[in-house]
């Protein structure tokens, strides 16, 4: 039997359909907003998988070109691999829902959803996320929501609830906020230095519209959803914790991992692990587990310690930033370089400038989809850690690190006017003990004041980590975890930002939403964090953007033309422009609305090729002067090049002071002469004189 239920959000209708379509499936739902639709599915093996110890969760969004009338890109015409838009949306619909199955499931769960249609209205991405809530709550897989998801834009101040894609494009703020029962449980966010109240009073109008959303939800779950199957627990039994301290008292558990030193840390663990493999060598069933038990074991300890004694494994003070360091202009000949090391946490950012037309092509389902000026990549190699891997390229996290510091860092960019480069930015994790993103956002930024890049203000960032007791108001906030405290907390809250707002924002957790108390905490904490590392590391490095661009990197000057005089510019088949390009060696890019981009690494010839476009395109008068190149004689006079596609006619009266009866007596091809404008002749060729040049 079809189901169909309907709800106003945001002045559009939500209407969600159970039982129409996917009926194999676990949990189907069929959405729409406005005309944006998307088929949101939840699947799950009958038994666990053998030998993992981690819930086994997929989540795809699927973009189908077909949704916005579209052909895809290529030669096969078929949608191939996700788009970095779709990987970071299954991110997004990832983090939230991770945390609500529960600790020891292990059979394998996927969620998919797939855009069907799109109304630029109502944005797919948020349609897929509630979806895929929706598609869970309703199936017999284990899952304590449902959970929702609401987006903020603001424009001129004033907040938008759920923007349209035009909206969401061109306002001061992309946030997204997931909830579950009362709590926050999910935060995302990209902003235009919005000031630290602002962002908190839109995160609190999200969560107020979601906690609306998971009643609606709730009503679907009662009517329709299924009972929850039962599954085989991978949880330790206690009587082998029992018999672990017995072998490894808690006192010695606190010795082994309270150490500043992250592989003095392991190496105490691989001696604590290595003996206990050996104590139980004859109990084949505990051998199993046994490397999720110490993992449990160091997690209580440290989380007791953190809690109860206020006491960090590297010795810190709860709200204390590790060591800092930063360096620029440390890599020879790249156009600019930033190290940044905060404790064990070390990056290596890398800036290349290039012309506007190396921007990455972006193909997506958006309308309003641009050009990407600037492109930040991240690289997380095994070694960072002391493992050794085989790279196989980015995966989901170096592809979300990377959008993370770029959105960070996209508000304080010049304007193309302001400086017509393409940019990109690569961080290179050279060490890694928790937070690599907000060392990366330090990176780049340094990286690209080095490099000669105006940007408007220093950007810093910071992650602050969570533990928290039995009660809401038992909690302790951390400042720059380290990644043990990441692996046994509760959060991770990233902030980026300037002096006078945020940039961004992502935080994950690990247990069922945040109080208000711990949200506006994290916050606080993160925003003296990032002022003390500007204050105190990144501004005794570089302090402000040289004034010029890295000698290694390319010299671009704009000019603006009147767009009816570009195809005098481009000539005919590209002829005049690929002229001005032989003789000079510079790169041109003309943009529909008239502006020339000219690319150069000598400065000469630069100039020269921006003096030729000035003048093929200025309207000719009287009076002018220009030097050119003798390139054709006739009887009655000579034809003078002086822009490449551009001549005028020198009568040969106009030649020399003194009367000649050739035009060979005095000129000859190939000469270069300084000639003056007369203005146009009955033909409507310019007329030019050499003898009265001055």
């Amino acid at each position: 039997m079809v189901k169909t239920y309907t709800m106003e959000l945001a002045g559009r209708t939500l209407k969600v359909e159970i039982g129409k379509v996917g009926k194999q499936a676990n949990g189907c739902a069929f959405m729409q907003y406005g005309d944006t639709t998307v088929l949101c599915t939840a699947t799950a093996s009958a038994k666990p998988r053998d030998g993992i110890d981690f819930f086994p969760l997929s989540v795809e969004y699927s973009e189908k070109f077909y949704a916005v009338g579209k052909f895809p890109g290529g030669y096969n015409k078929r949608e191939g691999k996700p788009s970095e838009n779709a990987i970071l949306t299954s991110r997004v619909i990832d983090r939230p829902m991770r945390p609500l199955f529960p600790k020891d499931y292990r059979n394998d769960v996927t969620i998919e959803t797939m855009v069907m249609a799109v109304d630029p209205q109502c944005r797919p991405e948020l349609v897929a996320m509630l979806g895929a809530s929706v598609s869970v709550s309703i199936s017999d897989i284990p899952f304590d929501g449902p959970c929702a998801m609401t987006q903020m834009g603001m424009i001129d101040g004033e907040l938008i609830v759920n923007p349209t894609q035009e909206q969401w494009n061109t306002g001061d703020l992309k946030l997204t906020v997931a909830s579950v029962g009362q709590k926050v449980i999910m935060i995302e966010a990209g902003a235009n230095e919005v000031p630290e109240e602002k962002m908190k009073e839109a995160i609190y109008k999200a969560h107020e519209v979601n906690l609306q959303i998971i009643e609606f939800f709730k009503g679907i779950v009662a009517e329709v959803g299924k009972a929850k199957h039962e599954y085989t627990s991978c949880a330790v039994p206690e009587e082998l914790f029992a018999a672990i301290k017995e072998v490894v008292p808690p006192e010695e558990m606190e010795k082994a991992v309270f150490t500043d030193d992250k592989q003095t840390r392991e190496n105490n663990i691989a001696e604590i692990t290595d003996r206990l493999t050996e104590k139980f060598a004859e109990n084949e069933e505990w051998l199993a587990i046994l490397g999720e038990a110490i993992y449990q074991y160091e997690k209580k300890t440290v989380r007791k310690m953190i809690l109860k004694d206020h006491k960090r494994p590297d010795g810190r003070d709860i709200k204390q930033i590790r060591p800092l360091s930063a360096e620029v202009d440390l890599i020879p000949r790249v156009h600019g370089s930033a190290m940044f090391t905060r404790g064990q946490t070390q990056i290596c950012d890398v800036t290349t400038l290039a012309p506007l037309s190396e921007a990455q092509k972006v193909e997506g389902m958006d309308a309003f989809a641009q050009d990407k000026r600037y492109v930040h990549h991240y690289n997380f190699p095994a070694y960072s850690v002391g493992e050794t891997k085989v790279s196989r390229g980015p995966g989901r996290r170096e592809i979300g690190h990377g959008a993370l510091a770029e959105r960070a860092l996209l508000p304080v960019l010049p304007s193309v006017e302001e400086f017509p480069y393409a940019i990109r930015c690569v961080s290179e994790t050279f060490e890694s003990n928790g937070s690599t993103s907000m060392a990366s956002t330090c990176a780049s930024c340094m990286s690209l004041m080095a490099a000669g890049v105006p940007i408007k203000k220093m950007v810093a960032g910071i992650s602050c980590g969570l533990v928290t007791g039995d009660t809401d108001d038992d909690f302790i906030v951390l400042t720059d975890i380290q990644g043990l405290e990441d692996f046994f907390g509760d959060m991770d809250f990233k902030v980026t930002g300037t002096k006078d707002g945020i940039t961004a924002i992502q935080m994950d957790i690990k247990i069922h939403g945040l109080t208000k108390p711990i949200v506006e905490t994290a916050i606080e904490q993160c925003r003296e964090a990032r002022f003390f590392i500007m204050d105190e590391c990144m501004s005794k490095a570089i302090a402000e953007p040289r004034k010029e661009v890295n000698q290694y990197a390319p010299k671009i000057v704009s000019v603006q033309i009147d767009p009816e005089k570009i195809g005098d510019v481009v000539g005919q088949r590209g002829k005049t422009i690929n002229e001005i390009i032989a003789r000079t060696g510079v790169k041109i890019d003309i943009t529909d609305d008239g502006k020339v981009s000219v690319c150069g690494e000598d400065q000469e010839m630069l100039q020269k090729a921006v003096d030729m476009v000035n003048i093929i395109v200025t309207d000719f008068e009287k009076g002018q002067t220009f030097t050119g190149k003798v390139v054709s004689i006739k009887e009655f006079g000579a034809f003078v090049e002086f822009a490449p596609g551009k001549e005028g006619m020198v009568h040969i009266s106009k030649i020399s002071k003194e009367r000649i009866d050739r035009v060979e007596d005095v000129l000859t091809l190939g000469d270069t002469v300084k000639v003056v404008c007369l203005g146009k002749d009955k033909m409507g060729r310019i007329s030019f004189s050499i003898k009265d040049a001055k």
